[in-house]
């Protein structure tokens, strides 16, 4: 019995000199593994995780449509659109695509790469390269083009080259608008320099 008291009472002191010593190296090890960590890494990490959960606000295959003022139906389509994080309502799109059709049954169709949709003003200024097809068989390519949201009316805002039924055909500017007066009907204008290379289609029986 004696020799069992003795190993307990040497455990007892052993135990109190080596719980203490582990409490300090598990101390120590806690203390170095958070000094390897640098806090301003991992917050970095936190935010570019935060931003790939949340992502960029975007609509895929959009298509909406209205009627202008003056009785013309759009109708719109892109491959993708995004809200501008620093104008409220307004756009962007890429790869958008207009139908409009007027209420005389004329058809113009625009294809675009880009986009910006302003809202607020009611208008969509395409770029990256504009193209134009009308039910009278023209093809036109400007760079960029404006159409409004709310009337039926399209512009260039420079250079035009263009391809219909009289032959090839360049100016500065090319207008799609509603003629003035009641009951116009709705007319494309080129002007600024118009330069024809007179070429028509039908050139009918030869005499």
């Amino acid at each position: 019995m004696s020799g069992t008291g003795i190993t307990y009472t040497r455990l007892v002191n052993w135990l109190k000199i080596i719980l203490p010593a582990t409490a300090l190296v598990l101390l120590s090890l806690m203390f170095l593994v958070s000094k390897s960590v640098d806090p301003t890494t991992s917050l970095t990490y936190a935010r570019i995780n935060l931003d790939e959960l949340t992502g960029e606000q975007k609509i895929t295959n959009p298509q909406f449509s209205s009627v202008t003022e003056d009785g013309a139906a759009i109708q719109f389509r892109a491959a993708s659109a995004a809200p501008d994080e620093e104008r409220a309502n307004y756009f962007k799109a890429l790869e958008l695509e207009a139908d409009i059709e007027t209420p005389d049954g004329a058809q113009v169709n625009i294809r675009a790469a880009r986009a910006d949709i302003d809202g607020a003003k009611n208008q969509i200024n395409l770029s990256g390269g504009v193209s134009l097809h009308t039910s009278t068989d023209y093809w036109i390519s400007t760079e960029t083009l404006t159409t409004a949201m709310d009337s039926t009316y399209v512009a260039s805002n420079g250079p035009v080259e263009a391809t219909g039924p009289m032959g090839d055909l360049s100016a500065g500017d090319a207008v799609i608008s509603r003629a003035e007066g009641e009951g116009g009907g709705y007319v494309l204008v080129f002007k600024d320099g118009v330069k024809l290379v007179y070429d028509p289609k039908d050139k009918g029986e030869t005499r």
